[in-house]
């Protein structure tokens, strides 16, 4: 499915049609990245409970922006650190960008400053609520076991490559650190508080 047709009437501008993977390397972290979405299913599992939580919107107005666009760049934001003003502002000029969203191609048009504003990926982020994210992280485990990616094990796996030897501070890194700092910490107090003996 084309989502060029569900985005701001300003994406259909007056310039060249250009093909959005004719500017993303394979190698491209960002493309990397949205290759390891099952897309498809995440977005059924949003607008399904998008649909049972809020009343049907009215049909006037301007078209929405597709499901698909909004969940990648509230996905993708976290991952590149940047607020909604800053993903916004690279949807409408990083290729990468436009490819996590699974946007195949656009034409040229300078005069908008955004394609999706950022009001509307904060009003996004409002309707996903807990219940929504944890089944989210559910399918996105599910689709990585199923293509190797991870072990059915219990393991902590950032999916944002980086180049070899380069930290990245993330959330699975920081619950990972956590984690171990806890447990180091309760057998240091557990091995303190065990009764010596007196000889």
């Amino acid at each position: 499915m084309r989502l060029l047709r569900y985005l701001q009437h300003w994406l259909s501008g007056q310039g060249p049609r250009l093909q959005v993977v004719d500017f993303v390397p394979a190698t491209h972290p960002i493309r990397q990245w949205a290759d390891t979405f099952p897309w498809a299913a995440l977005v059924e599992a949003v607008d399904k409970s998008v649909a049972e939580r809020f009343p049907k919107p009215s049909n006037r107005g301007r078209r929405p922006v597709a499901t698909r666009v909004l969940l990648a760049l509230e996905l993708l934001k976290h991952e590149v650190s940047a607020s909604d003003e800053q993903i916004c502002h690279r949807l409408r000029t990083d290729f990468a960008v436009m490819y996590a969203c699974g946007i195949t191609e656009v034409q040229a048009d300078r005069r908008p400053a955004h394609f999706v504003l950022p009001q509307t990926l904060a009003h996004f982020r409002s309707r996903i609520d807990e219940a929504l994210m944890d089944e989210l992280i559910a399918i996105q485990a599910a689709a990585a076991m199923d293509e190797g990616l991870v072990s059915p094990a219990h393991l902590l796996v950032d999916t944002f490559p980086t180049e070899q030897g380069s930290q990245r501070v993330n959330d699975a890194n920081t619950l990972y650190r956590a984690q171990k700092k806890s447990s180091n910490s309760s057998a240091t107090s557990l091995s303190s508080a065990s009764p010596r003996r007196q000889s």
